[in-house]
């Protein structure tokens, strides 16, 4: 494939997920051609080269969004397209952590149109890929595995579940928890009302150390990181506590690189630098 071609696939793929984001602020038919326009943009970037990943994923992503919005007959073909899209992401790229995250939150959804019991399958395999996002970033879906092992009654793990994700950062807000309907089974529990009482300590403490937060974020934008990729920030709870998951990972990630690139720098420094000593003394 020629660099004008995929430059031509890159600048496809990213109109399509501004189409998402436009048909998401839309209602009716305008948004219902946005998002077919949209699909028909990843899939011309689907036709194999190295955006392959992140075009089923936005494709997937914006298939879930959809369903939001439609009937319960509708969403669930379309939730069904959705789980489709990220399954063939993660044979593409797996360590894709927003398809495993995501493919899972599908389920979950479906699990809820259909009101089956917490024993269904659908559950048994939203947590497989749950659990398969944990596998990739450790306690990234954790609060999805609490809500999963709450409905269905195993109140042991789902209080591992949660203080994994209280320690990795995944954890939704005290009131979003609090008021989570899968959570219902566990939520007047004493273990359930000490674990709140931690979370909000926790809060205070992050408030406390807001500024330093600040100063942290005024870091990430030094790096000058592109993130112009990623899917727009999603409004609904749930899939915005996935999407900030995913982000932090990405930025953890370009950290990272960047940390690397300047020791790199400072070893070429150096090494020059002994380099002119001994020139010098020779």
């Amino acid at each position: 494939m020629s660099i004008f071609s995929s430059l031509g696939k890159a600048g496809t793929l990213k109109a399509a997920i501004k189409q998402v984001a436009e048909a998401r602020k839309n209602k009716g038919g305008r948004a219902e051609q946005l998002f077919k326009s949209a699909y028909q943009g990843f899939a011309k970037v689907v036709e194999g080269d190295l955006n392959t990943a992140e075009a089923l994923y936005n494709w997937g992503f914006a298939l879930l969004h959809e369903a939001k919005v439609q009937a319960p007959e509708n969403a669930l073909k379309l939730l069904d397209e959705a789980i489709e899209k990220f399954k063939f992401c993660l044979l593409v790229a797996p360590s894709h952590l927003g398809a495993a995250i995501d493919g899972g939150v599908a389920y979950m959804e479906i699990a809820r149109i259909n009101s089956v019991q917490p024993d269904d399958p659908l559950y048994a395999q939203a947590l497989t890929f749950f659990e398969r996002a944990d596998r990739i970033q450790k306690g990234s879906a954790a609060y999805n595995m609490a809500c999963v092992y709450a409905l269905q009654g195993d109140t042991e793990a789902c209080q591992a579940a949660l203080e994994l994700a209280r320690e990795k950062g995944s954890l939704p807000d005290e009131d979003d928890v609090m008021n989570d309907p899968d959570m219902a089974a566990v939520k007047y529990e004493p273990w359930f009302q000490e674990f709140l009482g931690k979370v909000a300590v926790q809060k205070v403490e992050r408030e406390v150390n807001d500024k330093r937060s600040r100063r942290g974020l005024k870091k990430v934008e030094e790096l000058k990181l592109d993130l112009d990729d990623l899917p727009p920030r999603p409004t609904d709870s749930m899939l915005r506590r996935h999407y900030d998951t995913m982000v932090k990972a990405r930025l953890d990630e370009l950290k990272e690189k960047e940390a690397e690139r300047k020791r790199q720098e400072a070893e070429a420094r150096a090494k020059k630098k002994n380099k002119d000593q001994f020139d010098y003394y020779n």
